[in-house]
């Protein structure tokens, strides 16, 4: 938006006649960027190996499993079972790794290659020392990936979040004649009311300092977002909202975003952290997926869902990276992802890019689950809302002790009375295990039927 290109402009011209503007500066470590494996270097595959199981089959010490299990209600009054000399195997549905890509051989040769190579690093953060040629790649690749100028790679997602939020608030403080905003010269936040913690987090320190107003809409409401819109005079607007809601399964409605933000002019970002590898012919995430990538001003996402690694990032303009990097509190003040991490991740974008099966083969077990339950399921978070909290944990037992790894999801993460099982596919899991699984499921939830609504009346 030409107007937002106008302010960040500004603001940057602040900080520099301040010399406050930063920057990175790669350093290459021995050997050069050149010994960096090359795309010809990093092996792919045509289909599921044994290895892919790693990321989907855990093993938990027995008296571990017990100890688990006695902090959870016990309805039944089942008497736990006193074999502690054996390991609990069970199936993970609670991970967010969509495709699988943590057990890739691919990505743990790059990791080992690194450390051995290298060692684990960083030095220190980003701004100092702990910036280098693996860094500087994967940044290029993130940039590509999400069709953007540039790409800034921080220590966590939330840490994206949390630096992009600071940044933003900075710009009324930058361009403040007495670094005090008044009403009119804050920035207008708008966010959907189930956006992430670090969203949520972020927007309340721009708003404890001072610098931005906050309207939360509804859930999805577009409605509710336009009046909202319409009845704000204040000239910098922003509107952020997850791309895939973790904890409910569902999608922004990127089209009305898209259109709304041709009529009233805002910034418009995007966390794509559970979309990122999952939507998309090349894993571009819901932007890709509906073509909407230009229309979109700010990028985030993590690589510890479906790239099956850690980090952060936000994918925008070189202005955008110059001022977050600048003024980005936790990218600042944080150590630089380890080096064997960062080169992990380049490798799994790599392979997450090019195995197109792994998202066919994610999107075939979210179709195996609506067949077998007649739920309308839209990705693969399942979220089944239970109600209280005892009945979730009591859920949550059941599932463990017929060996499925799924925990209850409870307060503060979702509100009171609506606590829930968060299910989560992979392109790991096989039919046989979606089908085990619902049959485990059905002994405590009624699916509806074929006509019914998507609602689940616990038999608690």
């Amino acid at each position: 938006m030409a107007l937002w290109d106008k302010w960040v402009e500004a603001a940057l011209s602040q900080l520099a006649s301040k010399n406050l503007v930063r920057s990175t500066r790669p350093i290459a470590l021995a050997p050069p960027p050149a010994d960096v494996p090359s795309a010809d270097e990093l092996e792919t595959f045509d289909g599921p190996r044994h290895w892919d199981r790693c990321s989907v089959e855990v093993e938990m010490d027995e008296r571990a499993f017990r100890e688990w299990l006695s902090e959870l209600p016990n309805p039944g009054g089942k008497p736990i079972d006193t074999d502690v000399n054996v390991s609990r195997k069970m199936v993970l549905f609670s991970g967010n790794d969509y495709l699988g890509l943590s057990s890739h051989p691919t990505v743990r040769k790059a990791a080992a290659k690194a450390a051995q190579e290298h060692g684990m690093g960083p030095r220190g953060s980003a701004l100092i020392c702990g910036y280098t040629n693996y860094h500087k790649l994967l940044e290029v690749s993130l940039a590509d990936l999400k069709k953007k100028e540039d790409c800034l790679l921080c220590s966590t997602g939330f840490a994206a979040n949390m630096a992009f939020m600071s940044a933003l608030g900075s710009v009324s403080s930058l361009l403040a004649v007495d670094g005090k905003p008044s009403k009119d010269e804050k920035i207008a936040i708008f966010s959907d009311a189930l956006n992430h913690a670090s969203i949520i987090d972020g927007i309340r320190l721009v708003e404890r300092v001072r610098e931005a107003k906050v309207f939360v809409y509804r859930h999805r409401d577009m409605v509710h977002l336009n009046a909202l819109l319409s009845c704000c005079k204040m000239e910098k607007k922003v509107v952020i909202t997850d791309s895939l809601f973790s904890m409910d399964g569902d999608f922004a409605p990127i089209a009305d975003l898209v259109e709304l933000r041709k009529e009233h002019k805002f910034l418009l970002a995007i966390d794509d952290a559970h979309s990122t590898l999952v939507c998309g012919d090349n894993g571009g995430g819901l932007l890709e997926e509906y073509g909407f990538e230009s229309d979109v001003d700010i990028c985030i996402g993590t690589l510890s869902k479906a790239v099956g690694c850690q980090g952060g990032f936000v994918a925008c303009s070189n202005k955008w990276k110059q001022l977050i990097q600048s003024r980005g509190r936790s990218f600042i003040f944080s150590t630089a992802v380890p080096v064997p991490i960062a080169a992990a991740c380049h490798a799994s974008l790599f392979v997450g890019r090019k195995e197109k099966w792994r998202r066919t083969a994610l999107w075939n077990r979210v179709k195996d689950f609506n067949a077998l339950t007649q739920l309308n399921i839209r990705s693969p978070i399942i979220s089944l809302v239970i109600g209280s909290e005892k009945a979730a944990l009591s859920a949550s037992r059941h599932m463990l002790q017929s060996g499925f790894h799924i925990t209850a999801i409870r307060p503060p993460t979702v509100p009171p009375n609506s606590c829930r099982l968060r299910i989560t596919l992979s392109a790991a899991h096989t039919f046989d295990d979606v089908k085990k699984l619902v049959a485990a499921l059905s002994l405590w939830f009624m699916f509806p039927a074929a006509d019914d609504s998507t609602q689940i009346a616990s038999k608690l």
